[in-house]
């Protein structure tokens, strides 16, 4: 199939109906952080995204939201196909990206050169969507914050070991910051920048 096509087809068949399943979805998702939620939508995008991240991008993106994309998304068929479903504009600079998508495997680097919004427009940051191996059976993760009654572990495969480290620096910047959308398959969780993470023993 070539890249033309891909970008064609694996859209939500029933967008509207679809695009509100997954909105809330992604509302409850961010409302109980580290909750497991599963996509049911059929959508198929170009790979390497997966299908949470696919579903995800449909429903969030439109003309006025610039999407980074990280270097193996961005070669793929993946821009093609976000502008023809979506008209969002894919941007090589993060700090414009209102959406950030990583396929698996990436090296994440400091969230700091994605946009944190302002101490006036909190909101106007990134929201970083993830892709890894699985959700769970890596390394424990506590979380603790609004939405969560006390702990909540998450165990997701193929985070670097700095990423507690650079969600603390993250969560500094409160109410500024990013927010994470950590998805594998047709799964996602979400991390709010409320939402404090520490490792935890095996």
């Amino acid at each position: 199939m070539s890249l033309k096509t891909e970008a064609l087809t694996g859209g939500f068949a029933e967008p509207v109906f679809h695009a509100q399943s997954v909105f809330k979805l992604l509302m409850d998702a961010m409302a109980r952080p580290g909750t497991i939620q599963t996509v049911a939508p059929d959508a198929a995008p170009p790979a390497p995204l997966g299908i949470a991240a696919g579903a995800i991008a449909l429903t969030l993106c439109d003309h006025d939201t610039p999407v980074w994309l990280s270097a193996g998304l961005a070669r793929s068929a993946v821009p093609h196909w976000l502008g023809f479903y979506t008209g969002a504009p894919v941007t090589p600079e993060k700090a414009e990206a209102r959406f950030a998508f990583v396929e698996a495997g990436t090296t994440l680097s400091s969230f700091g050169l994605f946009a944190a919004g302002t101490q006036e427009y909190p909101d106007r940051s990134t929201t970083l969507v993830i892709e890894l191996a699985d959700l769970e059976a890596g390394r424990r993760l506590a979380l603790m914050g609004p939405g969560i009654e006390t702990v909540t572990d998450i165990a997701p495969i193929g985070l670097p070991d700095t990423f507690t480290r650079l969600w603390t620096e993250n969560r500094a910047l409160f109410p500024k910051g990013i927010d994470i959308v950590l998805t594998s398959g047709n799964r996602f969780l979400c991390l709010p920048r409320t939402t404090k993470i520490t490792a935890t023993e095996m």
